[in-house]
């Protein structure tokens, strides 16, 4: 069967015995998009394509709305010589195990960062599956995605060029500034749910406006439906 999205593997044996630079690996509720609410450990790789994740280069960075710390390793984070290194680690985070494979419900790794697809392989995303967890990828979809990934999350920034234009999932942080990040530009890719999500401000006002607007624009275009960020409203990470 024909992949969902563009792909890439591996040339050499040499690409698969890599480090993953991890910046936090955790357990908690995914709080935004289709897998709202549902149980998963967190894997936040590091680096992104689209920032250095310094402040001081946010102004000419592609993605200058971004929240989240994904530089370096962590406390919670770490340096994983293999896959399989990898693969225990998030393992770890889950409540209950049994003979080697995650158990209670399906579960579920959300891979994440930065941007993920500079790093996750289809090494990792083997371990993964072989330890019982079912494999969802958060990107900006700038990058081509290895097979097997389970649920796709494509998330567009600015004017950046969209490589994955297939998925589970695309969720448009909203409003953006740039013409080439409106609604109307992805409409028409071949995903099953699209989202919008409202731009955390940098005031309440700023935020409930931004919320306004994502609101009434589902409302008058319902192919959209909204996201809201119910880890910050729970105080979870």
């Amino acid at each position: 069967m024909r992949p969902a999205w563009p792909t890439r593997r591996p040339t050499s044996l040499d690409e698969i015995r890599v480090t993953y630079i991890v910046r936090e690996v955790f357990y908690t509720l995914q709080g935004e998009g289709q897998n709202a609410g549902r149980p998963a450990v967190f894997c936040r790789f590091s680096g992104c394509n689209l920032w250095t994740g310094r402040e001081q280069d946010r102004h000419k960075a592609v993605c200058q709305f971004c929240d989240t710390e994904f530089v370096g390793v962590g406390p919670d984070g770490g340096r994983f010589a293999t896959a399989a290194d990898l693969a225990d680690a998030v393992l770890s985070r889950w409540p209950s195990k049994a003979d080697g494979r995650a158990q209670g419900g399906v579960p579920l790794v959300v891979c994440t960062g930065g941007e993920p697809l500079l790093q996750l392989d289809e090494a990792a995303i083997a371990a993964l599956h072989a330890r019982g967890f079912a494999v969802a990828v958060e990107t900006n979809g700038t990058q081509p995605a290895p097979p097997g990934i389970d649920h796709v999350c494509v998330s567009p920034k600015a004017d950046a060029p969209l490589v994955l234009t297939r998925g589970h999932e695309l969720k448009l942080v909203y409003p953006q500034k740039q013409a080439d990040a409106q609604p109307e530009r992805f409409q028409a890719l071949a995903f099953d749910a699209f989202f919008l999500q409202p731009l955390d401000g940098l005031s309440a006002e700023e935020t409930r406006a931004n919320t306004e607007a994502a609101l009434a624009y589902c409302l008058a275009h319902p192919q959209w439906r909204l996201s809201l960020q119910t880890h910050k409203f729970l105080g979870i990470r």
